[in-house]
């Protein structure tokens, strides 16, 4: 991909700012409290101030965001899907809550919040953001304010919606709560800005499952954020699920916080868009608190996915565990930099971080980067990288047993995603992603040598 000239990304930027000088001063922006404005406009300054992130800058070394930041995308434009559209996407046989958004905007007609125990609130973020910042403000923004990451700001400026978990204190959710984002784009290069703010307070239990999916195969932009602020005690187990276009670009923030045991687990798999971004930030800010982050990706065409994740163990006696095993064939491409931060009263750290990718073909490249700062010295910190094709000594023995070399084939690679999909922790949505899996890779397959 070639850079972004000048003047194309000064056009996208001035339609941004376009954009946002309609949503600040335009009908909509009447009822809309003081405060929201004001943490809007601070963060379209800041975004202005950083720019597009170019591949000068180390974090975005292999990744190239020209194609977003030299076309100037318009905010998507309220639409309607019916609800057998949602329910193909929806993962079947969980009766939780569910939010389901279409080009950004809730959608009531096809949410059901149903019978919720008393102290759990799930909820459109427009709602909440319509009485002020009062019941967020603690949790909203502090976490994804990442200074480093123009995104998020970009995201911050043009906050109108998106998803509020909230459970009180001991509660326990035992149906995890799905959110499901939609875009509709077709022609149009259009953008959204989903937000998802998770709120866990000390000693609840509840899991959250947030999709992204298009329904054409069309251009368009997903910029996104989620936050979870995990309280003392708490277990919140996050699995992320990307069936964008194939011709989307996507390009993500999740960062979490962690008070003292608390428990936070997320995992992502990745089967959808031309170029995705994913970082992934966690603060374990309390004694004992424990993350998981697991991911899992298929790459082929020309696509780039590029996983970023950094733990930062600012207490002692603290976990944390990473897996991410991506799938490249044709011309896919993938970057993965994860980065674990001992700090220097973070003694008794037991941090294992391990990626592994899978090449089914010769022109498949992958880029990985483990990065370790240790200022503590009683600590076990431990990182593996490994690049490798299907075993041939492995579809020997499976051909050697009747087997055609196709499902042999197919076999070792259920066998190499399985150890990520057994980490979602819900039967239904590991079903429904088996077969979306294996929609997505038989022209990998074919390409395997022999």
């Amino acid at each position: 991909m070639s850079g972004a000239t000048m003047t194309e990304a000064s056009a996208a930027y001035d339609g941004y700012q376009a954009d946002f000088e309609r949503l600040q001063g335009g009908a909509d922006a009447a009822g809309v409290p003081a405060a929201v404005i004001s943490l809007r406009q601070d963060a379209m300054a800041h975004f202005s101030r950083l720019g597009f992130p170019t591949t000068r800058l180390e974090d975005w070394r292999f990744t190239n965001v020209a194609p977003i930041a030299s076309r100037a995308y318009a905010l998507g434009n309220p639409a309607e899907i019916d609800g057998a559209q949602a329910g193909r996407l929806l993962v079947p046989d969980l009766p939780g809550p569910r939010l389901v958004f279409v080009n950004g905007r809730f959608a009531p007609s096809l949410s059901s919040v149903g019978a919720v125990p008393a102290g759990v609130e799930v909820r459109s973020l427009g709602d909440t953001l319509a009485a002020g910042l009062e019941g967020v403000a603690p949790h909203l923004v502090s976490l994804a304010g990442v200074p480093e990451q123009p995104f998020s700001a970009l995201n911050t400026a043009f906050l109108q919606d998106g998803a509020l978990i909230k459970v009180a204190e001991g509660v326990v959710l035992d149906a995890p709560v799905q959110v499901l984002f939609v875009s509709t784009a077709q022609g149009e290069a259009v953008v959204t800005h989903p937000r998802v703010l998770v709120i866990a307070e000390a000693n609840s239990q509840f899991g959250v499952i947030e999709s992204y999916a298009g329904l054409r195969d069309a251009e368009y932009f997903t910029n996104a954020v989620t936050e979870i602020d995990a309280g003392a005690g708490s277990v919140v187990t996050h699995a992320k699920v990307l069936r964008e276009s194939l011709q989307a670009y996507h390009v993500a923030s999740l960062q979490a916080r962690l008070d003292r045991s608390a428990v936070v687990t997320s995992t992502s798999v990745t089967l959808g868009g031309a170029l995705v971004r994913n970082d992934v930030g966690a603060v374990l800010n309390g004694e004992g608190a424990e993350c998981t982050l697991n991911g899992l990706y298929v790459a082929g065409r020309n696509q780039l996915i590029d996983n970023h994740t950094t733990i930062d163990h600012a207490s002692p006696h603290c976990d944390s565990h990473e897996l991410y095993k991506g799938i490249l064939d044709g011309d896919g491409r993938a970057v993965f930099n994860g980065k674990i931060i001992v700090r220097l009263d973070a003694q008794k750290t037991d941090a294992k971080q391990s990626n592994k990718a899978l090449l089914l073909s010769e022109r498949a490249q992958v880029n990985t980067k483990p990065q370790l700062e240790i200022l503590a010295d009683d600590v076990k910190c431990t990182h593996g990288a490994t690049v490798g094709q299907l075993d041939n000594d492995a579809l020997f023995y499976l051909r050697a047993r009747g087997l055609g070399l196709e499902h042999a084939r197919r076999m070792l690679i259920d066998a190499f995603a399985t150890d990520v999909l057994d980490r979602l922790g819900y039967a239904p949505l590991r079903t429904q992603l088996d077969r979306a899996l294996l929609e997505r890779l038989p022209a990998a397959a074919d390409e395997v040598p022999a």
